[in-house]
């Protein structure tokens, strides 16, 4: 099956109703000059009996005129200019009279269609015949015919047909060339876009579609063309991301894990080393799983997500349960948690995933790096158009110069005086792009050995009335 182009549809479709179309008012047009044509020719022929009823009688039983000066008009002597031919026959269907344009010729009785226009033939030529009876003391005394020639209206009718028949073939070929044209000059766009997006490859995705001038369906068209080229580039520079920070960061526990074993297989050792080992082993195991987890988090966030009542939580909510699993570390570090609510109104939610990382994070963050017994406050407050969050720690603080550093990915401020806390340095980096997916401010302000305050603002909100 051979493949037709777009535009060849389109012209095609086009002239195919087209056709239909022209067709039909072709068709209307002929009936329409057809019925008129000889419904005037048969007014004229009833006209034409009707006058000559009335100027004949009954003469010895033969009908005939009772004054030939009607039959002298030309219409009625003459052949060659609008001939109106009368005849008129006896009771028994015997000839009486007629008209001198018969000359040798006469017309013929039909008794059978009485009162009715009939086309029949005289002299070889196609003539309309109209037949009505004489009547007289209420019964039939003869009848009177007169016919007309359909010459002239044949040849009307008959160059009306040709006419018709060799324009429609013009008019859809007129019609195709200039709607191929036009598609052609519609797909353009088309073509346009087609041409672009063949030159996006992997290690060009930067490119995008222009945009078209008018906003009709291909302006929508280029926008989700559009769209959906900054989500897959944003999936494959996550997916390089992912691969870099991964082989970088894998590769220091991977390193410990190889050595550790190597040392082990040297020689004979006392079950007490390779408990040691197995256990040093374990702990490089669960920070890779803990490095991988947040690798793929910071991977898989999806910029301005829709919000709906399914997928949204109050901002209260999300902090209860955090805090409500991160009981036993808080009893733990016998961790005092203040939670003011005072100024917040629950109907005002957020996107629940991205809620719970960036607040997940953050209370983790203040628990992990809080003092013994010390204090961490949190305020959550609602206005119009946004939820704020703070929380207020008491800990060891982050040095002046690191506040500018602390959101990018696996850096850790002062770690090596730290090396008690656990952590690889992404989880702020996470924070960050959770905040960013859903236009939420996040802020910090620190004092080293006094304390960290984290603030968020959350824009992106859904009322529940």
């Amino acid at each position: 099956m051979s493949k037709l182009s777009f535009k060849r549809r389109i012209a095609s479709s086009f002239i195919v109703a087209t056709a239909v179309i022209v067709a039909v008012v072709f068709i209307v047009v002929y009936f329409t000059v057809y019925f008129t044509v000889y419904n005037r020719l048969d007014n004229d022929l009833s006209y034409e009996a009707e006058k000559h009823i009335s100027e004949v009688h009954l003469h010895e039983g033969s009908l005939v005129y009772i004054d030939l000066t009607g039959l002298k008009e030309a219409e009625h002597r003459e052949v060659q200019v609008n001939p109106v031919f009368i005849q008129l026959y006896n009771k028994d269907g015997s000839p009486s009279d007629k008209s001198p344009n018969l000359k040798e010729n006469s017309l013929v009785l039909d008794k059978q269609n009485v009162g009715s226009h009939v086309t029949t033939v005289l002299a070889d030529k196609q003539i309309r015949q109209f037949q009505i009876p004489y009547i007289k003391d209420g019964e039939i005394k003869g009848y009177i015919v007169t016919a007309m020639s359909l010459e002239s209206t044949l040849v009307v009718l008959n160059n009306l047909l040709y006419t018709l028949l060799i324009s429609y073939p013009i008019i859809l070929l007129g019609l195709f060339l200039i709607s191929y044209k036009l598609a052609a000059r519609s797909i353009v766009p088309v073509m346009d876009i087609t041409a672009t997006t063949r030159r996006i490859t992997q290690s060009n995705l930067s490119e995008r579609v222009e945009l078209p001038e008018k906003d009709d369906e291909l302006h929508e068209l280029v926008v989700s063309i559009n769209n959906l080229l900054d989500r897959i580039q944003g999936a494959i520079v996550r997916e390089k991301q992912f691969t870099s920070d991964a082989s970088h960061e894998l590769r220091t526990p991977l390193s410990v894990l190889q050595g550790t074993l190597e040392v082990l297989v040297r020689k004979p050792r006392q079950p007490e080393e390779y408990q040691e080992k197995a256990g040093l082993c374990l702990d490089e195991v669960a920070r890779m799983n803990r490095i991988i987890d947040q690798l793929l988090e910071l991977a898989r966030f999806d910029n301005h997500p829709v919000l709906d009542e399914k997928n949204t939580l109050p901002v209260a909510e999300i902090v209860k349960q955090i805090l409500l699993r991160r009981d036993i570390q808080i009893e733990d570090k016998q961790l005092k948690i203040e939670l003011d609510l005072t100024n917040y109104s629950n109907v005002l939610r957020v996107s629940a995933f991205h809620g719970e990382i960036i607040l997940d994070n953050l209370i983790s963050n203040a628990i992990k790096y809080s003092k013994q017994e010390g204090a961490i406050s949190i305020s959550i407050k609602s206005s119009d158009d946004r939820v704020s969050f703070v929380i207020k720690d008491q800990g060891i603080g982050i040095k002046k110069d690191d506040l500018e550093r602390i959101f990018q990915p696996f850096f850790r401020s002062q770690a090596l005086q730290h090396k008690q806390i656990k952590g690889v340095g992404l989880g702020l980096s996470i924070v960050r792009k959770a905040a960013d997916a859903i236009n939420a401010d996040l802020s910090v302000e620190s004092q080293e050995g006094s304390g960290t305050t984290f603030t968020v603002d959350f824009k992106g909100i859904l009322r529940m009335n």
